[in-house]
């Protein structure tokens, strides 16, 4: 009996339903940050649109380009890129303590322009901004999914010391950007590379303990963290430096915003109201009811509940899921383990983002400076995005690839 190999159809050239995705995602930011018009005050508002429309179509071919040249390609350069973007990670260090120090604040190095009071972007002009680590959390997530599929390649047996040097592999590439990220100062991003990085080591195969331990310690710093808030603020605030009082507020903001609405309460006490007063459809396009901070970044997820109301929120958080979901899918149906290792940093990064994100803005967890993937306003972020699903549609295709086959006896 003979078995033969046909070929029914041509293999899969890109994933179709999440293309659509990221398309309706386009349209849902496109029309929040629209209705943010009224609420913007630090630049033109039509002029941000128009650059993230500018930024939606520069992603797509991104993408498109990533699709053609392959994810081999792609990984044999990501460790290029780590040098490139650490090279960039320092020259910003530089500027924020070396120039500050020497020749006074308010004097940087070229084409490094502080925002917020982090030094975490380079200005070039006509171009725009560029901000490193939100391709450092990218390139990492590659670099980490290759270290992975190596050393379960290699290792002969299933132990803690395997699992320990592991750990020693990601953190050797994982430290020095994260360090430097924290410096600027850019605490999101480095709890964003964390997240993602201990995702894919869960889903390494490590032992169930390095899980345990995890958990453990976590619930412990968490508990010692507010029993000192509570019982013995100015140790927290020691330990915390000397930025510690914007910090230590915004905790305190978290938890009663209402004791001080005018300041330390003001963002999340402003959100609230804007999403609690639209009821279920909202009070429309444009409406400046309540001033939200941040309305086209961070905030933007107050401007869609303030526009649409619940139904609106609820799109989104679906739109979000849908998003989440399909990546899992593909996940589950790729052969390749390195490519699942990838998928599961990218799903942990976007995870963490979004349940961030949404969890600030109704008050579930504290307010952060992270923003809501591909709904914000922001350029680096955004093309750090559409790189990231532009080597997953490239597991998508090939993940599918083995349906377009049949056996005939």
């Amino acid at each position: 009996m003979n078995q033969s190999l046909l070929k029914v159809k041509e293999p899969k050239k890109y994933d179709i339903v999440l293309v659509g995705i990221l398309v309706i995602m386009a349209l849902t930011s496109f029309v929040s940050i629209y209705s943010a018009f009224a609420l913007i005050t630090s630049e033109n508002p039509a002029f941000l649109l128009m650059k993230q429309i500018m930024w939606y179509g520069l992603g797509f071919i991104v993408m498109a380009v990533i699709m053609y040249l392959g994810n081999d390609v792609l990984y044999n350069f990501a460790k290029l890129a780590y040098w490139v973007l650490l090279g960039a990670l320092i020259y910003l260090f530089i500027s924020k303590y070396i120039v500050s120090r020497f020749m006074g604040y308010g004097h940087n190095l070229p084409f490094v322009t502080p925002i917020n009071g982090a030094t975490s972007w380079f200005q070039f002009p006509g171009i725009g901004s560029f901000q490193p680590s939100e391709f450092m959390k990218v390139v990492l997530i590659m670099i980490t999914a290759g270290i992975i599929d190596e050393h379960n390649t290699n290792k002969i047996v299933d132990s803690y010391e395997s699992d320990i040097q592991l750990f020693m592999k990601v953190f050797k590439w994982a430290l020095p950007p994260l360090l430097l990220i924290f410096i600027q100062p850019d605490t999101g991003v480095c709890i964003i590379i964390l997240f993602s990085l201990v995702m894919m080591l869960a889903c390494s195969g490590i032992k169930n303990f390095w899980l345990v331990c995890g958990l453990v310690v976590f619930v412990l710093v968490l508990g010692g963290f507010f029993y000192l808030y509570l019982f013995n603020h100015s140790l927290l605030a020691s330990l915390f430096g000397s930025d510690s009082l914007y910090k230590l507020d915004r905790i305190k903001g978290w938890l009663d915003p209402e004791s001080d609405i005018l300041h330390t309460g003001n963002q999340l006490y402003t959100a609230l109201m804007a999403m609690g007063s639209a009821g279920l459809t909202g009070h429309g396009l444009q409406q400046f009811l309540i001033q939200i901070p941040e309305a086209q970044t961070d905030f933007i997820f107050a401007v869609i509940g303030q526009s649409f109301g619940l139904m609106g929120t609820l799109f989104t958080v679906m739109l979000c899921m849908c998003l989440d979901l399909k990546l899992l899918r593909i996940a589950s149906l790729t052969k390749t383990t390195k490519d699942k290792y990838y998928i599961s940093g990218v799903l942990g990064m976007l995870l963490f983002q979004q349940f961030q994100n949404i969890g600030m803005i109704i008050g579930l967890l504290p307010i952060t400076g992270i923003t809501l993937p591909f709904i914000s306003y922001g350029g680096s972020s955004l093309l750090s995005y559409f790189i990231a699903i532009g080597i997953v549609c490239n597991t998508s295709a090939k993940a599918h690839k083995l349906s377009d086959y049949v056996y005939e006896t």
